[in-house]
């Protein structure tokens, strides 16, 4: 990674004593156990209620998918759900534009805060969520994927994949100390990625030349390779972001 200027990346130790708080998810991925680059934001009660939430209508979503349960017990299931929303119907939409919603736009900072990420956030019940991290100049990803994200019977839909190395590679590239977005991704798949299984992934960022950053990655499960990617992500300069999120805040969502 020699050429270009990379940014210190501050460590956090998940400890016992850190992960009893119900606050690790804020410093690091829970049971890595190792030193690894973290999100620098603030705990606070309602962002780990948000956190919660999302992570039980995640499992509902599971569940919805592979349930066996009869025509009652999905009725009153859905009635709870109507009760669910129907209390937060009673509060207005609309957030101000906090973190980002993809890493490859944290301005080179892999520490930066991407709760409402559709890939790796952790309040998007959207997400698997592909949990990230920076260690020694590389990316590496944890992740395993639930029955709402089958393609082949069994395995994982091959654009979930796509979309988990888009993310990936955007950590990567973020090393390089400047926003980008994608401009190619190039992704091989090499044998069937099983569904219910821990799997792992390895990114790099290989070079930079000038606005072109170019990154590399694998998927694994176990030690078989089950996909690889090539991202090419082109930086962007600070102010167009700047620009998006004033228009984003101009255009709040709809009720």
């Amino acid at each position: 990674m020699a050429g270009f200027a990379q940014k210190p990346l501050r460590s956090f130790t998940v400890t016992d004593e850190a992960k009893s708080t119900g606050e690790d998810d804020f410093k690091a991925a829970e049971g890595w156990g190792s030193e690894f680059t973290v999100m620098e934001t603030e705990w606070t009660p309602h962002r780990g209620e948000i956190r919660r939430l999302a992570d039980r209508t995640r499992e509902l979503i599971e569940r919805l998918m592979a349930t066996q349960a009869p025509t009652e017990s999905v009725a009153r299931a859905a009635e709870l759900v109507e009760q669910a929303l129907k209390e937060l119907r009673e509060f207005p939409e609309g957030r101000s534009y906090e973190g980002f919603a993809e890493s490859a736009n944290a301005g080179g900072d892999p520490r930066a805060f991407f709760d409402h990420s559709p890939i790796i956030g952790l309040a998007n019940p959207l997400a698997a969520p592909v949990r990230v991290a920076v260690s020694e100049g590389m990316v590496h990803g944890q992740a395993n994927f639930g029955a709402a994200y089958e393609g082949p019977p069994g395995h994982v839909h091959g654009g979930f994949i796509a979309a988990s190395f888009d993310e990936v590679l955007g950590m990567a590239q973020s090393l390089g100390g400047a926003p980008g977005m994608t401009g190619t991704l190039t992704v091989k798949y090499r044998n069937p990625t099983p569904l219910h299984t821990d799997l792992r992934y390895e990114a790099t960022l290989d070079r930079v030349q000038g606005r072109k950053l170019f990154t590399s990655g694998r998927l694994y499960n176990g030690d078989t390779l089950c996909a690889e990617a090539e991202g090419l992500f082109i930086s962007v300069d600070f102010a167009k972001f700047a620009a998006m999120m004033a228009q984003r805040a101009d255009n709040p969502p709809e009720s």
